[in-house]
């Protein structure tokens, strides 16, 4: 009798038109149907649909440009590679390794993706592409369940698992497991599931129990999201514990000697998390292990682990990120204790401009952390933040045509010269490190699943954009609703109940901090005359089918001051208006005038106005400011101060998500500020 291996017959059964299984009860982004320790549950992948508006813009786009686009990439072995090393490895076509470390995790995220996309569109195509390189995925994985294609292939001399945390293994095989829950949410079919359980399994048995050897291992941690998510898309508690195993890891080991690459801040190994007081190290792998941490924490109610966490969300929001929601602001600097770190987190009040990183990913990596920390606790304030890096930081990254990159966003730029590695004057159709594309693009593809939560008895509105939701409360009673808004353009939104449960239950407006003087009505009755601002309003009651909610939120023009101690933001300002901020850029500006010639004053009024022919259609705003001009600064670092009379021009401001695609230019957030 013939012997035949079990990968073979996993992956004659993939060949196969994969049948499917019957969908889990709970197919959300988090599956937190049963996590006993948030607050606030996810709705399912697809019960939240953009209807017109902001959002269903940028969907449609992700849909029709930016997921074929992204795929091309991957496809292009003159550019990319990702998608040829899985086919090496598997044996289907000859060559060697190219590309990152990290560069299967690019893949894992691209076929998250598209796995939300189909859930919302059933588009065959993505269907059939997901089936295609699933099957190559799996006919790539070894038989103990190890995949990690650099490894396989002997990228760099390396064969041997784990012999270098820098080569992403743990990265990879996260982000797996994450695509591959959220593949059979999106589908029923377990072709991908099958994959990441034995990827899974391998990891339980190489950490569990902890070996010494390992404490410091992995860079980016990843895998602590992606097994949480295992165990709860599978209830194999084993996975639970490997994720918390993973946390546990963290600064357990020795401090590292010198040359040696563990125990070090840059990683967030040389101090136990659940010790930590401040945010530290490369700022992705910091903010995917406390993403990862508070899914932990989701789950097992550990106190020690939320009183860290927020510790160090207090640190990041009041002290290290931008008025855009990025971190990360150095490309190299050193902690507080003096590790060296590259894609840092700085220290308390380093801000810097010009040379500011904020790494696309580090943004997002903040925005999936605040989802978390929303759910777990129910405090708009971490909404606040997830909207702010949506509509700014997040979005910065890709170009309005959905094809072209920023890796890094800085916040000004004088010319073309490239400060840093991955910098970029202008954005790029492919970067080398190919991480930030493919996550930008499923946090569009997945944002519709962010905008409500449900708990007991109320269904709670996070973000704002004409949708319609179906889904039902914890006591398994039906819930449909209607929000229309031009949001985030204008202020107004009106949510009807097309059909509500029979008993009370409320529904939870989100109120943002910068919202001051809300108003809300119900069937054209005013209720509540003082809505806090950064709060959610309750409005408990029993509804009756076409029961209408009217909430007005307004959205002033607000000049932004730093906080003294950010020495690169003194006497300057930013322009904010609701969640959108605002930067000059110099195509705006009158010929001959530079954007570091620009002052505004005080008292300046800023209109917005609506211009749909103008990037896409956006909202800008139009006022005066004042220029003083620069001279000429030629074989000079100082000099005795011009007294020229300050000029008055017509200045335009566009949201900062929108700069960059016209071409090279100049740009700016932070503003001199004229206080007479």
């Amino acid at each position: 009798m013939t012997t035949i291996s079990r990968k073979a017959v996993v992956c004659a059964i993939l060949a196969i038109a994969f049948a499917g299984h019957a969908f889990p009860k709970d197919r959300g982004v988090m599956n937190t149907s049963t996590s006993p320790y948030v607050k606030l549950r996810n709705v399912d992948i697809d019960a939240v649909k953009w209807t017109n508006g902001f959002w269903a813009d940028k969907f449609e786009l992700c849909h029709k440009v930016m997921l074929p686009n992204l795929w091309g990439i991957l496809n292009d072995r003159e550019v990319c590679h990702a998608y040829a090393n899985f086919r090496i490895a598997a044996g289907l076509q000859k060559g060697d390794f190219k590309g990152t470390f990290w560069h299967d995790g690019d893949f894992y995220k691209s076929l998250e993706a598209m796995a939300y996309v189909y859930a919302m569109t059933k588009d065959g195509k993505l269907a059939a592409l997901m089936d295609e390189a699933i099957s190559v995925i799996a006919k790539a994985q070894r038989e103990d369940g190890y995949i990690h294609t650099p490894t396989l292939l002997g990228y760099r001399g390396q064969t041997q698992p784990y012999q270098n945390l820098h080569n992403h293994e743990l990265y990879c095989m996260g982000h797996l497991m994450t695509a591959a829950c959220i593949h059979y949410r999106a589908t029923g079919k377990s072709s991908f599931l099958d994959i990441a359980k034995e990827t899974g399994d391998h990891l339980y048995k190489v950490f569990m129990p902890r070996d010494p050897k390992l404490a410091h291992f992995g860079f980016n941690p990843s895998n602590i999201m992606g097994a949480v998510e295992l165990y709860r898309t599978t209830g194999d508690r084993k996975y639970l514990d490997l994720a918390k195993t993973f946390v546990d890891m963290r600064g357990s080991g020795p401090r590292a000697k010198p040359g040696e690459t563990g125990g070090t801040d840059l990683n967030q190994t040389r101090v136990p998390l659940r010790k930590e007081t401040e945010a530290v190290g490369h700022a992705v792998t910091a903010n995917y292990l406390y993403s990862g941490a508070t899914d932990v924490y989701a789950e097992t109610g550990e106190e020690a682990l939320l009183r860290a966490l927020e510790r160090i969300w207090r640190n990041v929001t009041y002290q290290k990120m931008s008025v855009t929601g990025a971190v990360g602001a150095f490309r190299n600097g050193l902690s507080s204790r003096r590790d060296p770190v590259h894609e840092a987190y700085g220290r308390e009040y380093q801000l810097p401009n010009r040379m500011a990183y904020n790494e696309t990913c580090a943004n997002i990596a903040n925005a999936m952390w605040n989802w978390r920390m929303l759910a777990i606790s129910g405090d708009a304030a971490f909404a606040d933040v997830m909207e702010m890096v949506l509509y700014n930081s997040a979005l910065s990254g890709i170009g309005l045509d959905g094809k072209n990159f920023f890796y890094s966003n800085v916040l000004r730029r004088w010319d073309d010269k490239s400060l840093f590695s991955q910098d970029l004057p202008t954005r790029s159709s492919y970067i080398d490190s190919f991480c930030c594309p493919p996550n930008i693009i499923r946090t569009i593809a997945s944002v519709h699943a962010w905008a409500y939560s449900i708990s007991d008895k109320a269904v709670w509105v996070n973000l704002y954009g004409s949708s319609v939701l179906e889904t039902e409360l914890s006591d398994g009673s039906k819930l449909k609703l209607t929000q229309i808004t031009n949001y985030p353009w204008d202020g107004k939104v009106r949510i009807t109940l097309d059909s509500p449960p029979k008993d009370e239950f409320a529904v939870m407006l989100r109120i943002p901090g910068w919202a001051k003087g809300a108003i809300v009505s119900v069937n054209g009755k005013r209720i509540g005359d003082d809505l806090a601002a950064g709060k959610y309003a309750e409005i408990s009651r029993r509804w009756s089918v076409g029961d209408r909610i009217e909430l007005d939120l307004p959205l002033p023009v607000q000049l932004i001051e730093a906080h003294p101690s950010v020495e690169e933001l003194r006497n300057q300002v930013a322009v904010q208006r609701g969640p959108i901020v605002y930067c000059l850029e110099s195509p705006d500006l009158p010929e001959g005038v530079r954007c570091s010639e620009v002052v505004i004053p005080s008292s300046i009024k800023l209109e917005p106005v609506h211009k749909e022919d103008l990037l896409g259609g956006i909202m800008v705003l139009e006022g005066k400011a004042r220029v003083v001009r620069q001279g000429d600064w030629t074989g000079r670092l100082y000099r005795e101060l011009l007294r020229d009379k300050p000029q008055t021009i017509p200045i335009r401001l566009i949201p900062y998500y929108a700069w960059s695609n016209r071409g090279l230019s100049e740009m700016t957030v932070w503003m001199p500020l004229d206080r007479q």
